[in-house]
Parts: C-alpha cells; structure tokens; sequence
C-alpha cells in the first residue's frame, strides 16, 4: 500500500511539474487511486474488458465468478455477488456482463445459478437482479428463520442487448428479458418477455411493442 501511494506521490510530482500549477492535485490523486483499485480489482475477475470503472465503495463477493465485458461503468455502492456456498450447500454460479453496460448507483446483483447480461444494457439506480431466493415458496420452511433457509433457484436471469432498465426494477428468478426492453420504474418483473417490449407493473406486464424504425417508416 505504502510503495503504491509514494508512487501516486511521484507520478503527481512529475505530472506538475509538466502541467503546471494549474493541476488539481486531490483530482490527481483520485484518479491514481481508482487507477490502482481497478487494476488490482480486475485481476481477481474471471475475465475483465477494457476501460472498466467500478468505484469505491463497492461490494464484490467472489469475482472469480464473473465475466465481464469492455467499458463496463458503475456508479457508487454496486453490490455483485456470486455465492458458491452458503448454509453448507455448494454453487455453481456464473455471470457474465456484455460490452458497454452501464449501472447507476445503488444496484445490486446476486447469483447462485446464472446472470447474464447483454451488450449495451444500461440500468438505472436501486436495480436489483437475482436468480435465486432465500428458502422455497410452497411454505415449507416456514418455520426456519429467513436467514437460515437454503438459497434456491427457478433458474438463470438473461437480459438481451440494448435493454433499458428504470428506477427500482426487481428482476426475479428464472427471468428471461428479450433484447430492446424497456422496463418502466419499480415494476417487479417474475415473468420473461420476448424482443421489444415496454413492460411495467407489480408484477410486470406488457404494456406495448416496440416496432423497429424501418418498420415505422413503411
């Protein structure tokens, strides 16, 4: 840590001393210090793309599990977490995130099973995405304390390319999203939907299709 920061100190030194005074020296070495988080950061990845920005703070459980694209971007306080064990029972899980997908602030992944996440999907803040649940559904562990029931799933979450995803959006298990969706703000989607579509509601339903250009131009 120390040899990192007298580095950043020497990088900034010979960067003022080109630049000038007019270098904002807290903005320098900020940047150096996200430089050096991301690089230790993608190491630990299953596989990283180029420009990735994933700023602290930031929750990350078990990255070994993640495959992520080029130019991958996230605002603050991003939580992905790939669980391969949990109350003494193994997981295999596997994410992986396309190219140009960007999150906002305060999304959070959870996988067991399998996410997978298209190129150029962007997600607005308080999203959060999960192929699994805590405990079953049929009330059969009812009387085991929520935090102590096995997780489960009803299978993997796909999201297809250039979908946008508003405000507050739960994706649930077993959920499969076609490419071109747009799923309006706080809607709880439990069901998949094809190729071009505006969803919205609790729980989410179609509330129209979207045509391409070239057919609207007909």
């Amino acid at each position: 840590m120390l040899r990192r920061t007298v580095k950043s100190i020497i990088r900034c030194i010979m960067h003022m001393a080109y630049k000038g005074p007019v270098l904002d020296l807290i903005a320098f070495v900020k940047e150096e210090n996200q430089r050096c988080h991301m690089k230790m950061l993608a190491a630990r990845f299953g596989s990283m793309g180029k420009n990735p920005h994933i700023p602290l703070p930031n929750t990350i459980l078990n990255p070994q599990y993640m495959y992520v694209g080029d130019n991958f971007y996230t605002m603050y306080n991003f939580r992905i977490e790939a669980y391969d064990e949990f109350q003494g029972k193994r997981y295999t899980p596997k994410i992986t995130i396309g190219n140009n997908v960007i999150f906002n602030t305060d999304c959070h992944i959870g996988c067991i099973n399998e996410i997978i996440i298209g190129d150029n999907v962007l997600v607005a803040s308080r999203v959060f995405i999960s192929d699994h649940f805590h405990g079953h559904t049929d009330g059969s562990d009812i009387a085991i304390p929520a935090a102590h029931r096995e997780l489960t799933t009803k299978g993997p979450v796909i999201i297809g390319e250039n979908v946008w995803i508003g405000e507050g959006v739960a994706i649930m298990p077993g959920v499969t999203i076609g490419k071109n969706c747009v799923i309006g703000a706080n809607a709880v989607v439990v069901g998949s939907f094809p190729d071009n579509c505006v969803i919205a509601g609790v729980p989410a339903r179609l509330i129209k299709r979207l045509e391409p250009a070239s057919q609207n131009q007909n």
